[in-house]
């Protein structure tokens, strides 16, 4: 029996003036989550949406090899790297920030990983080897490869594919300064991954992340202008190319520690308008991201002059407790985190990491974040967060898990061509493009599980239409579980 919907009635105003004691939120029966089993599957998911040679450790059975003419019309190998989500194009703006999340989950969590550790540096390896081939030509970065209309109007298993596999790349005359940041983020925040583990390719990562991050500074630009018929209206960078600047130039200060970059930041801190929509993160929008990363270093106690990035945080978090009117940022009755637009759980797994995150940093410094005449305290940044976490795992009106494969409800009709279609084993002949769509239509679960996808989520009332079709619910994404990998990590070694 689903359990009864959640209400907030008049909780907050009163919690946050108070202790962590009086978070009681009015919730049904919730059960006790195996965090370190969602961890495990949360990171298994990146196997199931690998491009690509598949290497003889891949755990994802009903997976082959695909793509493996990947570059070739361009004269370059870009075989390799993840779908971003259901489909089969390697859209390299996404799967840039899904690595440095992954990344950042590690720098943050990663000792809270026990033997999931190693599976999760192996997804980061398995996007930092795809980038560093985007981006082996100085002045050049390939930053999609496929054709997401040819792709959208087929039901095919990634074994399977036909269409167009185009190319597409941003350079000195094509400027891309979004996507080209967000690249040297990723390649920055993964050297410190890999700073230990292995020395000479985290000098790689860090020298790459260095050369990409001049090149988006000196020609600047979208992307999604030089490019727009290709990465419009799927990638688009509505939000402008001046975060990612700002972001990479935190994450290469963060690998380097090199006064260049911290001078970098003070100097543009208002002219790329880092205190714009500070409650925003995500593929697209860095604001609240590079606010809450930079802040570590003021609480720290190292960085005075950052000062401003810390006010940015705190007002972030202000305006996402839950009890304070925001406009950009709703509660649905259940109790989980809603924003406007589609795959609504891509917002809350990277504002609760977030949450979490600065929750940490605020209890190093043995500080608390002032919102007018009350304070957060760190604690409650974590029950916050692990409130949305629950959400996902199961505690919420429908009282199913929107992560495939955990607990005993979950989504069944995923909008996945590679889960959906029978796998290469089962049905060893080729699918075509149109002979997909029946089982695109078919009312039946998906024949093959991809564990640890987290879909889209429900809607602003709590509902979920678990269908193919709609797929802003149900279609699952790497950006979703990267942050998502941070949160279960912490919380299953603090439950």
């Amino acid at each position: 029996m689903a359990p009864k919907s959640f209400s907030f009635p008049g909780i907050f105003p009163a919690l946050l003036a108070s202790s962590l004691a009086l978070l009681l939120l009015p919730t049904p029966i919730i059960a006790v989550h195996d965090y370190h089993d969602a961890l495990r599957k949360s990171i298994l998911f990146f196997e199931g949406q690998r491009s690509g040679k598949l290497p003889p450790d891949q755990r994802v059975k009903w997976r082959r090899d695909s793509a493996l003419r990947d570059g070739s019309t361009a004269g370059v190998d870009l075989t390799g790297g993840y779908y971003d989500a259901g489909d089969n194009v390697k859209f390299g703006f996404p799967m840039a920030f899904t690595t440095t999340l992954l990344a950042w989950s590690i720098i943050d969590f990663g000792r809270n990983m026990g033997p999931e550790l190693k599976n999760a540096v192996k997804a980061v390896k398995w996007s930092t080897d795809y980038l560093l081939k985007a981006t082996a030509k100085p002045g050049v970065v390939y930053v999609q490869v496929g054709d997401a209309y040819s792709d959208h109007s087929c039901w095919e298993r990634p074994e399977d594919m036909d269409t167009l596999r185009t190319v597409y790349k941003i350079d000195n005359a094509h400027p891309g300064s979004d996507v080209a940041g967000e690249t040297a983020a990723a390649l920055a925040a993964a050297s410190i991954v890999f700073r230990s583990r292995d020395p000479a390719y985290s000098r790689l990562l860090l020298n790459r992340a260095v050369r990409v991050f001049n090149f988006a500074d000196k020609h600047r630009g979208a992307y999604s202008s030089s490019l727009h018929a290709a990465v419009c209206p799927f990638y688009c960078d509505v939000n402008g190319y001046q975060d990612e600047l700002l972001w990479a130039a935190a994450w290469l200060h963060k690998a380097s520690r090199k006064r260049a970059y911290r001078e970098y930041i003070v100097k543009n801190e208002v002219v790329l308008r880092a205190g714009d929509t500070i409650n925003e993160f995500g593929w697209d929008n860095k604001h609240a991201g590079i606010n809450v990363l930079i802040s570590k270093e003021v609480l720290m106690g190292r960085a005075d002059y950052f000062e401003s990035f810390k006010q940015n945080a705190d007002g972030f978090i202000c305006s996402i407790l839950p009890g304070i009117t925001h406009p950009q940022v709703q509660y649905s009755p259940g109790g989980l985190i809603f924003k406007a637009g589609g795959s609504n759980m891509q917002h809350v797994t990277s504002l609760s990491f977030l949450l979490l995150a600065y929750s940490n940093y605020l209890s190093h410094a043995n500080k608390a974040v002032p919102c007018g005449e009350r304070s957060a305290s760190p604690a409650l940044l974590k029950q916050l967060a692990k409130r949305q976490v629950n959400y996902i795992l199961g505690d919420n009106p429908l009282g199913m898990s929107y992560m495939v494969g955990y607990g005993s409800r979950f989504p069944q009709r995923i909008h996945h061509r590679g889960s959906s279609l029978p796998s290469v084993a089962a049905h060893p002949a080729r699918i075509g493009c149109k002979a997909g769509s029946r089982y695109y239509l078919s009312p039946s679960p998906n024949p093959n599980l991809l564990l640890g996808a987290v879909v889209g989520g429900p809607n602003v009332s709590d509902a979920f239409p678990d269908s193919r079709p709609y797929f802003q619910e149900s279609e699952p994404t790497t950006y979703i579980n990267a942050p998502l990998v941070g949160l279960l990590a912490f919380f299953s070694a603090h439950p």
